[in-house]
């Protein structure tokens, strides 16, 4: 009887799990390459363009920082020089040796406010950088979940990065299921129109009219002379 109720128990579980099995839609895949999608954004290109143009201001700032340390750094050699030169007073020489012991600490000021200034600018930017990745790829996962759902995808596969093994996630896919250039077109439909170049001027030639050389006037008829 206890063999019997068993063999019963595990028709039901197993009738019970065939029909939830057929109850689950079947699976149907779709890839997306998400760094390619990332990286051909208008908006990426956009803020690439942004980004460099911030960082090599930052430079050019840096580098005007540094020319100025070393504008310290002459004038400090120069004050070294004087406190040696016994041709100088005894006065001058301390002098000259107090005012290089300021100097010393300025160019230390300055180097700290390099380091500093590079510092938090790379962080500044980085953080930019990042906000900026994190939203557009919130922007771009939406539309790859409409897009997914247009082609009753029951499951998105991202086949850009590599595993733990350092190996691609998705080792072989049909490119019938890849969705990255759909994805690409529709993230790129908004893309704001470049204003056209002003056309050059016509330049026609011989255009300026030549100075009419003025006719020379007809001689007057000679007047008779008076008859006699």
């Amino acid at each position: 009887m206890t063999k019997l109720i068993h063999s019963f128990l595990t028709l039901a579980i197993l009738s019970a799990g065939s029909i939830a099995l057929q109850a689950q839609p079947a699976v149907k895949l779709v890839t997306v390459d998400m760094a390619k999608v990332f990286d051909s954004h208008y908006k990426s290109e956009e803020a690439n363009i942004k980004f460099k143009d911030a960082e090599q201001k930052a430079q050019e700032q840096a580098e005007e920082m540094r020319k100025q340390g070393q504008t310290l750094v002459d004038e400090y050699k120069e004050l070294v020089e004087q406190a040696k030169n016994t041709l100088l007073t005894a006065e001058a020489r301390t002098k000259a040796e107090a005012d290089a012991a300021k100097k010393y600490e300025e160019i230390q000021r300055k180097q700290t406010d390099i380091q500093n200034f590079m510092q938090n600018t790379q962080r500044s930017l980085q953080q930019r950088i990042g906000n900026h990745r994190e939203l557009l790829l919130e922007e771009i996962s939406k539309l790859v979940i409409e897009i997914a759902r247009k082609h009753d995808a029951t499951l998105v596969l991202d086949k850009s990065g590599p595993s733990i093994f350092k190996i691609p996630v998705v080792l072989y896919s049909d490119a019938a299921y890849d969705i990255s250039e759909e994805v690409i077109v529709r993230e790129n439909k908004d893309r704001p129109v470049a204003p056209a170049a002003a056309p050059a001027p016509l330049v026609v030639p011989n255009a300026t009219p030549k100075p009419t050389t003025p006719a020379t006037p007809a001689p007057k008829p000679a007047t008779p002379a008076p008859t006699k």
